[in-house]
């Protein structure tokens, strides 16, 4: 692979052969969230392992992690060891920051573990541009055929808590606490680069990943569990893969972004993390929103939820594969097929 150009919110990619020619391919994406590398040295070394295993056997194009991935008291010595681990794959990677990766919104320890992982050279992470919220908000073009769009990867920051200055300019209820939503100037952004590939490609498909989980996850899933733990689906998406096992963990505040995704009909697929064992792929009026497999063992697991043995946990990787024509199939990997 090949990176073909970059700007300060966006880098451009293809899958090229060896003179460097651009190839009309398919594209596979391996993507996982929340590891939770504390200070386990064991259960740390147990998800890199298996972790690593998954990128052997399914040789990804690129793999992208959807935040909460070190939480360690030495957070910034250990994000550069995990991106030498990552550089060691020869895979391009990138990432989104989670909840627990930093306490702040737009302060210097976030900017330095941005720029502590984005020096790699397979490291595809960008800050994003000064005036937006938080860092991280990007996008990565992947282009096939010398200069046809094949998908674009939308990255957020999702934030961590409600900070009280955006509830009143969002319009959010003036008693909302707990988890963070998107907010209008990183939409603003989204309708813009839109636009902008629709210029320059015509076509302009697109995947979004994120933190944090959008509010329409909650439409998916009735939240009373069942005897066995499981939250039952609603009549109201199409389930492709995977189970509930937990209330979903989104903002309490709906900002407008799937409302956005449908009037600018661009994003196929929204891939969150979030909620450890929530591991479904559903289609919701007419997009698909996924959780991505969690991979961490320092995280609650399903042990904790309803007393399953390891063979049955969900901790894993998912495969996203693109065809040549843009079609895309989505699947689970889970690493109990290694124990």
């Amino acid at each position: 692979m090949k990176i073909l150009c970059q700007d300060e919110d966006s880098v451009t990619i293809a899958r090229v052969d060896a003179n460097g020619k651009i190839l009309d391919d398919g594209f596979r994406i391996l993507s996982s969230t929340d590891f939770h590398f504390g200070d386990d040295t064991a259960l740390r070394f147990k998800c890199m392992d298996m972790f690593m295993k998954h990128i052997k056997a399914t040789t990804p194009d690129l793999v992208v992690l959807t935040g909460d991935i070190i939480q360690s008291k030495f957070q910034h010595f250990d994000a550069i060891q995990f991106a030498q681990f990552m550089e060691k794959t020869g895979v391009y990677w990138t990432f989104v920051f989670g909840n627990h990766e930093a306490r702040e919104e737009k302060g210097r320890f976030k900017h330095l573990l941005m720029s502590c992982k984005n020096t790699f050279p397979h490291c595809l992470a960008l800050e994003g541009r000064k005036d937006l919220f938080g860092y991280g908000n990007y996008c990565i073009n992947i282009i096939k055929n010398e200069n046809e769009l094949l998908k674009t990867l939308f990255m957020f920051d999702s934030g961590r808590d409600v900070i009280e200055e955006y509830v009143k300019s969002h319009g959010a209820p003036a008693d909302i606490k707990n988890y963070d939503f998107i907010k209008n100037n990183q939409m603003d952004w989204y309708k813009e680069k839109i636009t902008a590939l629709r210029e320059k490609y015509g076509e302009a498909k697109s995947f979004m990943y994120m933190h944090i989980p959008i509010k329409e996850y909650e439409e998916i899933i009735i939240p009373e569990p069942m005897k066995n733990g499981q939250y039952p689906f609603t009549d109201k998406c199409q389930v492709v893969y995977g189970k509930a096992y937990e209330t979903v963990g989104s903002s309490q505040f709906n900002s407008g972004l799937f409302d956005l995704i449908k009037e600018l009909g661009s994003t196929e697929a929204v891939f969150s993390g979030h909620d450890h064992v929530n591991d479904f792929c559903v289609v919701y009026d007419g997009v698909y929103l996924v959780y991505n497999q969690n991979n961490g063992y320092e995280t609650y697991t399903l042990d904790e939820k309803c007393e399953c043995e390891e063979k049955d946990w969900v901790q894993g990787v998912t495969i996203t594969d693109i065809s040549p024509d843009g079609a895309f199939d989505i699947s689970q990997r889970f690493n109990r097929m290694y124990l």
